[in-house]
């Protein structure tokens, strides 16, 4: 079979296709033909090292796919030869609080992962994909559909609440999705206005161009007549969280989700002025 690795060393130059033995799957696992699968921003982190320096090479790179059931292994019973599934992102995270073991066991990082043409997979680690859902569209879920639910929910995100959505990238776009169809208002910021109008058709109720508009925190205390929002899907890091801790009302809800703009130090004073949830 064909697989995406990482081979001996760091950078997009070390990435490549090879020729692998087709895996069997062992007890209690499925054999997944793998019909599509998405592209992560994690995904580049990890090739260029920075997601995961300890990461032992060579490493099949990916976390989310989705494919058909070819096999399963002994004591598999949930699924059968032909069943359309997608991947979890954390295999070992089946249900209830999250732990140390499960948070340390991530596809394409800890565990080979799904950039290939067939994986062989713990069987409590995939879930039906609905049918009307393509591959294609099944393939998008395990990280960043999940990680905007993961948030709104924690934030108890539902009618009557306001969510700040940073860009309009792979989670922020989730999420504006998720938090619309709970009854939140959603507002949104992006570089790009051709963006910024297609959020509004997807059910965003107002949004700013970050670069005309740098103090886009200030445009969001604005559009809740200055009390600010509920809750903000911050994905920018240290560059954008000072930004995001103004923008929240006393007592909101910051969803730190993503790294984009890097690393650097953040006062943490408004935290605790505002008795923000972090």
């Amino acid at each position: 079979m064909k697989a995406i690795v990482l081979r001996s060393g760091f950078g997009v130059e070390n990435v490549a296709v090879v020729d692998r033995p087709d895996p069997a799957p062992g007890p209690g696992e499925a054999l997944v033909r793998v019909r599509a699968a998405s592209l992560n921003y994690r995904d580049l982190l990890l090739a260029k090292g920075a997601y995961n320096p300890k990461l032992q090479l060579p490493r099949v790179l990916g976390s989310d796919a989705a494919g058909e059931v070819v096999a399963v292994g002994e004591g598999v019973t949930r699924f059968r030869a032909g069943d359309r599934v997608a991947n979890t992102f954390m295999p070992l995270w089946e249900d209830g609080p999250i732990t140390d073991a499960a948070a340390k066991a991530t596809y394409g990082s800890e565990r080979d992962g799904v950039f290939a043409e067939l994986v062989a997979v713990d069987a409590r680690a995939l879930v039906p994909l609905p049918d009307h859902l393509s591959y294609e569209e099944g393939a998008t879920l395990p990280c960043a559909a999940v990680t905007a639910w993961n948030a709104l929910s924690a934030a108890g995100t539902g009618p009557g609440t306001t969510v700040l959505l940073q860009g309009t990238g792979g989670v922020s776009i989730f999420a504006l999705q998720l938090a619309t169809a709970l009854g939140a208002r959603c507002l949104i910021t992006s570089g790009d206005d051709a963006k910024l109008a297609r959020a509004a058709e997807l059910g965003a109720a107002a949004g700013t161009n970050y670069r005309t508009n740098p103090d886009w925190d200030k445009w969001a205390r604005a559009q809740t007549g200055g009390t600010g929002v509920d809750v903000v899907i911050e994905v920018g890091g240290a560059g954008t969280l000072e930004r995001s801790l103004k923008a929240v009302k006393i007592g909101g809800h910051v969803a730190l989700i993503g790294v984009l703009s890097g690393g650097g130090t953040v006062n943490p004073m408004p935290v605790l002025m505002k008795a923000v949830r972090l």
